[in-house]
């Protein structure tokens, strides 16, 4: 499904972020990204979702080679791929069910379609008696759902979660992670990021990804 091979990243003449990145990421995986704050955690989800291009090395994606992909590639490649960020990125003006049912809206579906389907998932999260509320109401935790829910809707093939339970309760989190855990039941790849040790305690059987300066360590 992805792999990296000997991957670097700098910015301008600056010395590397990422050095000598290799990995893969097999279907139906579970994995943490894991490192202290600044080891790099976003740039390399951002390398992942290709909005960033390596500065040397070779990236593959679901068996394609990024390096020569043309935007129309890389936006199909995108829409396979689920992203929960840590701003949330929720629209204020619409509402929740609107959010989560924005992404199925932007690849022209009839809403007649989707409808049950949305209700659904935003059940699974439990969030369908607020389908209705603006995000301006919601509490943190019920953003974090709704993103959540909102990168699920296209029943994506690898979902990259950046920090999802970033100043949320440990209740919360745990029952967040449970959320992770079902949908990689499904079929879904799964990548958390986060440095929260007490969250990947929860679930120690998902292999770990460790960036220490600049570089990856595996650990299965």
């Amino acid at each position: 499904m992805l792999n990296f091979e000997n991957v670097g990243l700098r910015y301008g003449t600056g010395s590397e972020i990422l050095s000598d990145v290799s990995f893969s990421i097999e279907p139906q995986s579970f994995q943490f990204l894991t490192g202290p704050s600044g080891a790099g955690k976003t740039t390399l989800l951002k390398l992942v979702l290709l909005s960033l291009k390596p500065t040397r090395g070779r990236i593959e994606i679901f068996g394609q080679d990024t390096a020569s992909l043309d935007k129309d590639a890389i936006t199909a490649i995108r829409r396979r791929i689920g992203v929960v960020f840590q701003d949330f990125r929720l629209l204020d003006h619409l509402t929740l069910y609107e959010n989560v049912a924005l992404p199925l809206r932007v690849l022209g579906r009839a809403e007649s379609s989707y409808r049950a389907e949305v209700v659904e998932l935003l059940r699974w999260v439990g969030l369908d008696e607020r389908k209705l509320c603006l995000p301006s109401v919601l509490s943190g935790g019920e953003k974090q759902r709704a993103a959540i829910a909102r990168a699920l809707i296209v029943r994506p093939e690898l979902l990259l979660a950046d920090e999802p339970t970033g100043n949320l309760d440990p209740t919360l989190a745990r029952r967040l992670l449970r959320l992770f855990v079902e949908l990689h039941k499904t079929g879904t790849s799964v990548v958390i990021a986060t440095h929260d040790l007490a969250l990947m305690d929860q679930y120690d059987s998902a292999r770990r990804l460790v960036l220490a300066d600049g570089r990856l360590h595996v650990f299965e």
